[in-house]
């Protein structure tokens, strides 16, 4: 714990450039995140929608059948 507590910081004229760096770094990953979220929940709607048409047309299918001949 001490060896921390004696390790110099950075001069604040040197570090503002690093911490830049980290929140660029950071925002570019949320960004990333957010672009894979979005990609993810687009194609399950899409799959959604498509289940939601198909259950629609097995349904008008097995009415037809139940339907007496006369």
């Amino acid at each position: 714990m001490s060896l921390v507590l004696a390790a110099p910081a950075l001069p604040l004229h040197s570090a503002g450039k690093y911490v830049a760096g980290a929140y660029i770094v950071f925002v570019a990953l949320i960004l990333i995140y957010v672009a894979i979220m979005a990609r993810r929940l687009t194609r399950t709607e899409r799959e959604l929608e498509r289940l939601k048409q198909e259950a629609a047309a097995t349904a008008e299918d097995q009415e037809r059948e139940a339907e007496p001949v006369a």
